[in-house]
């Protein structure tokens, strides 16, 4: 390993603490900068403007998009906490412009995906952790030490409250929002609200989707899929059958009910 950002093209501009250590195999783009003590391994690549604070280990076969900020103490790449894991080759992806705040950890994947993903536009809060196999969408905020079991799926839009635990192979919909302490062992629906240590669903995530400029005619949609879904006496099945007959099969409305259509693990009630 080298310590200091000389004697290559890629790396002309990139610029590195006499303390830091960068592999030789590493690429550096434009603009990055590499702070006090911190390691860059082997196959790791930064896209341009991308920030490393001080103590930060990014340990091999990880890529790291543009514009990114990784805080003292963060620890991505390593190995996956899975014993099934064989040192077969795998990677970490990471979006352009998300932020990793300090401590957070995220592993790479195994040999089942062979990748954990974290999108854009993301923000891993201090002490947070994604494990193997994960993959997370884009403008997803996970607070501090959210901790998420192997092969979890968070789509788009996602809010994960603190102190949250997810449960292996979890899926968590698009524009949901998952209250602090909870334990989420089952699928949360997308555009909802869930929470508790025995989870319970809380209606529409109204304010997010306000935030977000979802129409008055989406999220009435919406409304009627869940009234139908949870609050009219039906089985989910039922439900499921009524909601597809029934609602105006907006792009929104459709997503929620093939999310639950689909679930594996079963989905969280109110």
């Amino acid at each position: 390993m080298s310590g200091a950002a000389v004697g290559t093209p890629e790396r002309a501009e990139a610029r590195v603490h006499a303390t830091a250590l960068v592999d030789d195999s590493a690429s550096l783009g434009g603009g990055v900068v590499v702070g006090p003590y911190s390691i860059v391994g082997p196959g790791v690549t930064l896209g341009a403007g991308t920030t490393v604070g001080s103590h930060v280990l990014i340990e091999r076969d990880t890529v790291v998009g543009q514009d990114c900020r990784i805080f003292q103490g963060a620890v991505l790449g390593t190995d996956p906490q899975d014993l099934k894991f064989k040192g077969e080759r795998t990677t970490l992806e990471v979006g352009d412009r998300t932020v990793v705040r300090e401590y957070a950890t995220v592993n790479r994947g195994t040999a089942a995906s062979g990748r954990t993903v974290v999108g854009s536009d993301c923000l891993l809060m201090a002490y947070a952790h994604v494990a193997h196999d994960c993959e997370l969408g884009n403008h997803v905020v996970l607070a501090n030490t959210v901790n998420m079991a192997g092969h979890v799926l968070i789509e788009d839009w996602v809010t994960v409250g603190g102190l949250t635990a997810i449960h292996q192979f979890v899926r968590i919909g698009a524009h949901a929002f998952v209250g602090g302490a909870s334990r989420i062992a089952q699928d949360v629906p997308p555009y909802l609200r869930a929470a508790g240590s025995s989870p319970k669903l809380y209606g529409l995530n109204s304010v997010g989707l306000i935030r977000r400029g979802f129409s008055e005619e989406v999220r009435q949609a919406l409304k009627t899929s869940y009234r139908l879904l949870f609050q009219s006496g039906l089985n989910i099945s039922q439900g499921l059958a009524r909601a597809e007959a029934e609602i105006d099969p907006c792009p929104e409305a459709l997503h929620l009910l093939s999310f639950i259509r689909n679930s594996e693990r079963g989905i969280i009630t109110p």
